[in-house]
């Protein structure tokens, strides 16, 4: 549940893999919604050579992230895969060099803090449950969230920053 939990906060969230992710480690990072590896990074799910198979969320997130049968073929034989690979499969979004992928997740939620806080919130929610209903629903559910934040004060100040060429203050409201 602790995944699950982690998956559903409205704010986004980034995985940074350095060394290894193995089972509940990788399951840990397909619960956030960027990933960023370096080079040294190993990735598997080895869950059903113990017995087991992943259990907290894995099944389900890994497929919706890499396609059925890649993500057969990642639990059914547990072999690991380097941060590139992951970048390759979608598995991860970036790949950077040994020891700066904290660096290049930091530089990533730099530039996502400059988005509007509620609209952030909106376009996570819009994605991720829309990804859940037929194409027509998804496209109602973004037309209400976006709706939403029409009469926001975030949206009267980017608007106005964008008018006046300088950075929005955004405060949430």
């Amino acid at each position: 549940r602790s995944f699950t939990d982690l998956a559903g906060l409205p704010m986004p969230t980034i995985a940074v893999l350095e060394g290894y992710a193995f089972g509940g480690g990788a399951e840990l990072a397909l619960a956030c919604d960027l990933r960023v590896a370096d080079a040294r990074a190993e990735l598997s799910f080895p869950e059903a050579r113990l017995g087991i198979m992943p259990g907290a969320g894995g099944t389900q997130r890994l497929a919706r992230l890499v396609g059925l049968s890649r993500a057969k073929e990642l639990i059914y034989t547990a072999r690991r895969v380097c941060g590139t690979e992951a970048v390759r499969l979608g598995l991860a979004d970036h790949c950077v060099e040994e020891g700066k992928a904290m660096q290049r997740a930091l530089e990533l939620a730099r530039e996502i803090a400059q988005s509007a806080p509620l609209s952030l919130r909106a376009a996570k929610a819009a994605i991720n449950q829309g990804v859940e209903v037929d194409l027509a629903t998804g496209l109602k559910l973004e037309e209400y969230l976006y709706a939403q934040l029409i009469p926001t004060r975030d949206r009267l100040e980017g608007l106005k920053a964008f008018a006046d060429k300088r950075k929005p203050n955004y405060t949430g409201e």
